[in-house]
């Protein structure tokens, strides 16, 4: 025991250095940033940038920084980078803070914060614009073979409650690094722009890139404040309802087809709704599919409407808005009578049971006799020439005496002397 006794001082001599270089450094602190600005570079977007301390203490500990975005909206992200350029609305303004933090060692403690604000744009409250909405549409490019598709793009707004008559807005969109301003404006009654519509522009349908609209404006009476807004394009995109939709039946099947709206999307990337209408039963039958044809059955006595819709599918993007219908086709036998057809018969009917209705009440109630009362007429003597014809066959001298009884409602005639 006396002789192993050196070896194991030795070897817990070892133990404990090793230790002691395992621990971290109490005396190592990360020192914060310097010159940290935030610049705006274009419509929507800043430029965060820092610099390291140049008092921090030089080790083999690797440094990393933490970013958080105090407004508009909180966010937060670590980076190796001394710079960072973000996307986001400007006209509320914008803060942020940024903390130093080893990237490779969690057992140090991060650096103290430092700060810095890009403030919100001059302008007078209530005068910016409010409830801007867009949407983008595709549509086959006739112009060019550069691109197959060309992509509009529609903006409309609500003028600011406290803007005053003489208030005047102008629209910037970007899209990437383009910037364009809109030279096609809808009015109000007043002759200020309140809807902006751009037939072509650079913006990619299947782009996952965000759309940056930017909105300000001019008035002799008031600074307008501006407004901008970013919007998803998946979210905005007005996808074209199917193209040909075609109908046949064949004994009790129907069959549908159609082909995939004017879309820079392949096939692949549709999702659709087949809505048939029953005009016989009265009943809607909606079917989903992820193709392009439908069979269905029939009972070979209805006429049937049929429309189709589309969506672009998650496969491919994000879930978006729905097409519109499409124009209605109509299949199979018509046994009822259109609506307007029925309308007028039952219209006729309802006469003729009302007139039918009056003149049996009139016959009744004797309303005829009552309204149109008869008209006197002088009374005939045709019965007085037949008695003296009478007279002068027989020959007799004797005088007769004819006597008659008037009809009633007739009034007796005097004597004419002639």
């Amino acid at each position: 025991v006396i002789i192993m006794a050196p070896e194991l001082l030795i070897l817990l001599g070892a133990a404990v250095i090793l230790q002691a270089d395992l621990l971290p450094d109490k005396k190592f602190l990360l020192l914060p940033p310097i010159n940290f600005t935030i610049k705006a570079v274009n419509l929507a977007q800043v430029l965060l940038h820092w610099e390291p301390n140049p008092d921090q203490e030089q080790s083999n500990v690797q440094l990393g920084y933490h970013v958080k975005i105090n407004a508009p909206q909180e966010e937060d992200y670590e980076t190796r980078n001394t710079e960072s350029s973000l996307i986001t609305i400007l006209h509320k303004g914008f803060s942020a803070s940024v903390q130093t933090v080893p990237w490779n060692n969690q057992s140090l403690q991060a650096s103290s914060w430092v700060s810095a604000e890009l403030k919100a744009p001059p302008g007078s409250p209530g005068t910016e614009i409010v409830n801007l909405t867009c949407t983008t549409n595709t549509k086959a490019d006739n112009y060019t073979h550069l691109r197959a598709y060309q992509v509009s793009l529609h903006c409309t707004w609500l003028v600011g409650k406290d803007a005053p008559d003489d208030t005047q807005y102008f629209l910037y969109y970007r899209y990437r690094s383009r910037i364009e301003e809109c030279q096609e404006y809808s009015k109000d009654i007043l002759q200020r722009n309140v809807a902006c519509w751009f037939p072509r522009t650079f913006i990619n349908s299947k782009g996952r890139d965000s759309l940056a609209v930017y909105v300000n404006g001019s008035s002799k009476e008031a600074v307008i404040k501006p407004f901008d807004q970013l919007f998803a394009l998946h979210a905005i995109d007005r996808v074209n309802p199917p193209a040909n939709v075609t109908a046949e039946i064949k004994g009790t099947y129907l069959s549908i087809h159609w082909e995939k709206p004017v879309s820079a999307f392949p096939s692949h990337c549709f999702d659709y709704e087949v809505k048939i209408y029953n005009a016989k039963k009265g009943y809607f039958q909606t079917e989903k599919m992820t193709t392009n044809t439908l069979i269905a059955i029939t009972d070979d006595v209805s006429k049937y409407y049929i429309q189709v819709r589309a969506t672009v599918s998650p496969v491919c993007r994000a879930a978006g808005l729905w097409s519109e219908w499409s124009q209605p086709i109509y299949m199979g036998k018509d046994d009822q009578k259109p609506w307007t057809e029925w309308f007028l018969i039952a219209v006729m009917m309802t006469f003729c049971f009302i007139l039918l209705i009056f003149s049996l009440i009139c016959r009744i109630c004797h309303l005829w006799t009552k309204l149109f009362p008869p008209v006197p007429v002088p009374k005939s003597n045709i019965n007085d020439f037949f008695v003296i014809i009478n007279s002068e066959k027989t020959g007799s001298s004797e005088t007769e005496v004819i006597s008659y009884v008037e009809e009633a409602g007739f009034e007796t005639l005097e004597d004419s002397v002639f």
